[in-house]
């Protein structure tokens, strides 16, 4: 019988925040697969825990993966950590999860701290919807691509950075973005808990004569849905009405639609539309 792999939620800061059955579970699992084994030696210390340690980390998860999930398969029990918070958010937690689903090994999680989720209600901005992109990649060309896409991106949006990349992230998210607000959260649940929430130009000149310390959660506003409506209504003043209309006529529309969706797009009423092409049949 295949054991069980527990996702087990470690504090992002404080060590107050884990939780009684962390605790149980990485006292009592057999293995604990730790992204970094010298980071997580230090938090098992504090609470006298002897359990067992190995690495998994994205440099060795091909290779290390099969290994615990042979583990698993001879009836093992594993806690996977990652160096804080959740494992499976920005790190290779889920590519195990993933071989333990095609192996139908148990996976079940211990939740608790979540760095995200701490710097988003701390922020004061929308919580209602966002969409989280983690680190963004390293690569010039994807990095602009997925700039390109947050800026129409209208819910709130949730990205970590490193301390020696922040500077340049913060230039090129006003060069993107615009000048939106955004809340910079460093040291969470630390002692020098800071949450800075200015705009995307304050935090330009502010990281500019500073030097950034600590690992950062970026939570920056989204662009309003009214001014997307506006740019969308402004894109088809390009063309004129009778071509907008006869576009989806090619496309398959009957008058009556073609009409109601140019008179949707332009932001006017269906009469406005129909009265124009009549006066053009004159």
């Amino acid at each position: 019988m295949s054991g069980k792999l527990y996702l087990v939620a470690t504090p992002i800061g404080n060590l107050e925040d884990i939780t009684y059955r962390a605790i149980r579970v990485l006292s009592e699992v057999d293995i604990i697969a730790a992204e970094d084994t010298r980071h997580t030696k230090k938090l098992l210390n504090h609470f006298n825990i002897n359990t067992s340690l190995t690495s998994y980390h994205e440099h060795n998860k091909i290779e290390k993966g099969p290994y615990l999930i042979k583990k698993l398969q001879e009836g093992l029990t594993i806690a996977l950590v990652t160096d804080a918070g959740t494992p499976g958010i920005s790190d290779p937690g889920e590519d195990l999860v993933r071989l333990c689903r095609m192996e139908d090994i148990e996976v079940t999680s211990v939740p608790g701290a979540v760095a995200l989720i701490t710097g988003l209600i701390l922020s004061g901005l929308n919580t209602r919807r966002f969409v989280f992109e983690g680190f963004l990649p390293h690569d010039k060309k994807e990095r602009n691509s997925i700039l390109q896409k947050l800026k129409v991106e209208h819910r709130t949006i949730i990205l970590y950075e490193a301390p020696h990349r922040l500077k340049q992230t913060l230039k090129q998210l006003l060069e993107a973005l615009g000048n939106r607000n955004i809340a910079i959260t460093r040291e969470l649940t630390k002692k020098f808990e800071e949450v800075d929430t200015i705009t995307l130009e304050e935090a330009v000149n502010k990281y500019g004569s500073e030097s950034p310390r600590g690992e950062f959660v970026l939570i920056i506003e989204g662009k309003p849905l009214e001014d997307l409506r506006n740019e969308e209504i402004q894109r088809w003043e390009n063309i004129s009405i009778e071509d907008h209309y006869n576009k989806y006529i090619e496309e398959g529309l009957d008058k009556k639609n073609a009409m109601k969706q140019v008179a949707k797009d332009r932001g006017t009423s269906k009469r406005d539309i129909y009265n124009y092409l009549v006066k053009l049949d004159n």
